[in-house]
């Protein structure tokens, strides 16, 4: 078990609002000494991922009577939240969307309805994440869900998921999560999933439908229920592995004290990931290169809104990320407390409110003023943005977590999380494929329980102070001496923010100077997902463009976004969307793919656009 029940069960009654500015910034004077010393070597041209449109998500709950308020908004896109998930963890499969009523009498607070949802999402550049009601819900209800999302309202909602945390609904003995089925087990679990996948995707088959499994190496992960032959995970795969489009683990680490807690994103989040890519290829076949990972729920559960949270945030979803995840979605945005519980931690008072904002309770701060995890989660919007590659970044000390991104305009910023909570920490920084400029840097921090973010211009590229107990980031131009292939941008996400279009143009006109750099994010024994990004060196704008390669092994083009993919053979041309069809003087335009292969996936190296060579790197 995820141990979070008490979070996403702890209800918060809507009180009056106090509006309070998220992520205000806070004056901060970065310490010129440090206690002990470490070092980090970043190799800017060993790209871990591309980040995602959808990485940084978060979570809301129809029983949040300020969820759809004009804060709400401001919170998430100040955060840089770029996913939101609804109706709400377990309410999810009680829920009946056209009556806005949750089986059992669950509350359900006034205003949070889903086109009121689905506003605030997009008022705040995000996109909705839906969990259908499987537990008490049909197939039938999902599809019209989604015919009435997508072809009547035109909200274009690409990604589903098929019930909650089903493990809990009593086979194994615990019971959380409401199934009013007859049959129980995870064989049943997945024969209806496909049932459910035939009757939303015959609404509309560009949706993404997602499989929920349990977490590797938690409850009830290696249990085998009565009258099953195999655990959930091996049982549910190898039904409808070959159907799904992702799959979906909740991550609620068990700690004790901070310390363990502060080691959990390294301790956990790669083997969890391997784990699951072992499975997916073992049990999707053909399918298993498109079948992506989702985090749909994941929190501190420990110290959940002081600083040693703040830390965890962004190490966890920069782990997930790193190991081939597309989203981690924090649970919650507002949860509410029980009161008898608010207690002190390093020094801050912590509400054990699963949110990252308060809920006005009585014994919390004002309603929506930020906790520790938010302005965590906040820092990594100085860190990147989507489609910014991450890439390898080591420390010399279990107590300082390293984070790199090289950002498509070949800056690289590097964030830094020192989880010791006494000694600030004197970082030597040095770098392998990438040359900074001289002067000091930008450096933006989130201190040991303070209010905000602060920023300074100081130290250098090769050396930083980081305080006890605070997290920065180092933002780096590049300066002369830059490899080409190290200062390539990086690409866009591996998971497009809209379904590519159907009708690009088909008549480019331009050629001109180009550069093309080819990136595999993520690359397993006869799978793969590229991105390639196309820059227009020239003077000026090219309007419909026409992207052509070779590969030089057997690799084939699957799924693929940004643009309309065609091959034959080993040639391959990627025409532009209707909505990315120029490509400005100096600016570059992003597409990926997932691909296949059997013994070569060997990178092309020369590309054409609209006829004309491009460099490449």
């Amino acid at each position: 078990m995820s141990g979070s029940t008490n979070l996403r069960r702890s209800l918060a009654p809507a009180l009056a609002v106090l509006t309070i500015a998220a992520g205000a910034a806070a004056a901060v004077t970065l310490p010129a000494a440090a206690a002990t010393a470490a070092t980090v070597s970043v190799n800017a041209g060993q790209r871990l991922a591309t980040i995602p449109t959808e990485a940084v998500g978060m979570n809301v709950a129809v029983w949040d009577g300020r969820m759809n308020d004009p804060e709400t908004t401001q919170l998430l896109a100040n955060a840089g939240m770029k996913l939101v998930r609804y109706p709400g963890g377990g309410y999810a499969d009680g829920y009946h969307w056209q009556t806005h009523t949750v089986e059992g009498g669950g509350y359900v607070a006034p205003n949070t309805e889903f086109d009121k949802y689905v506003a605030t999402v997009k008022a705040a550049g995000a996109q909705p994440i839906i969990t259908a009601n499987y537990g008490s819900g049909t197939p039938q209800e999902a599809a019209d869900w989604v015919r009435y999302a997508n072809v009547t309202k035109g909200y274009g909602i690409k990604y589903w998921e098929i019930g909650n945390e089903l493990y809990g609904n009593g086979h194994y003995g615990a019971q959380w999560e409401t199934d009013n089925h007859a049959d129980k087990s995870p064989a049943a679990y997945a024969t209806n999933l496909l049932q459910f996948i035939t009757a939303m995707k015959a609404v509309d088959p560009t949706i993404k439908i997602g499989a929920v499994l349990t977490t590797p190496n938690n409850w009830p992960d290696g249990v085998i229920g009565s009258g099953d032959t195999m655990d959930w995970n091996h049982t549910v795969l190898s039904i409808a592995g070959s159907r799904i489009d992702y799959v979906i683990v909740h991550h609620y680490p068990y700690s004790t004290s901070e310390a363990e807690l502060l080691g959990k994103p390294q301790a956990e989040i790669p083997a969890m990931t391997s784990t699951l890519r072992t499975l997916i290829t073992q049990y999707a076949g053909t399918n298993a290169p498109n079948v992506g990972i989702a985090v749909t729920e994941g929190n501190s559960q420990y110290a959940v809104d002081t600083s040693p949270a703040g830390l965890y945030a962004p190490d966890t979803y920069l782990s997930w990320l790193e190991n081939g995840a597309f989203t981690m979605d924090w649970w919650n945005l507002r949860n509410g407390t029980d009161c008898s519980k608010v207690t002190t931690i390093q020094g801050a008072t912590d509400y054990n409110d699963g949110g990252v904002v308060s809920s006005g309770a009585s014994c919390e701060p004002a309603a929506n003023t930020p906790f520790a995890p938010y302005y965590g989660i906040q820092l990594m919007t100085k860190l990147f943005s989507p489609g910014d590659s991450l890439v390898q970044a080591t420390s010399s000390s279990s107590l300082l977590s390293a984070h790199a991104v090289k950002r498509v305009n070949a800056d690289l910023s590097v964030m830094l999380i020192n989880k010791d909570p006494n000694n600030d920490v004197s970082v030597g920084l040095s770098y392998s494929g990438f040359t900074a400029a001289a002067g000091s840097p930008t450096v933006y921090s989130y201190l040991k329980n303070a209010s905000g973010i602060g920023s300074a211009t100081t130290g250098s590229s090769g050396t930083q102070t980081v305080p006890a107990y605070s997290i920065v980031v180092v933002q780096l131009h590049p300066g002369t001496g830059t490899s080409p292939s190290a200062s390539a941008s990086a690409s866009a996400s591996a998971s497009a923010s809209a379904s590519p279009s159907t009708s690009p143009s088909t008549s480019p006109s331009q050629g001109g100077s180009c550069r093309v750099a080819y990136v595999k994010s993520s690359e397993w024994p006869g799978g793969l997902v590229a991105n390639v990004t196309v820059a227009n060196t020239g003077s000026s704008a090219i309007t419909g463009w026409r992207l052509t390669w070779t590969f030089p092994g057997d690799t084939r083009v699957g799924n693929a976004w940004n643009a309309t993919v065609t091959q034959s053979g080993a040639a391959v041309t990627a025409v532009n969307a209707a909505y990315n069809a120029t490509i400005p003087a100096g600016g570059s335009q992003s597409i990926g793919f997932t691909g296949t292969w059997s013994s070569n996936d060997a990178s092309p190296t020369s590309f054409a656009l609209n006829g004309s060579a491009c460099t490449t790197g």
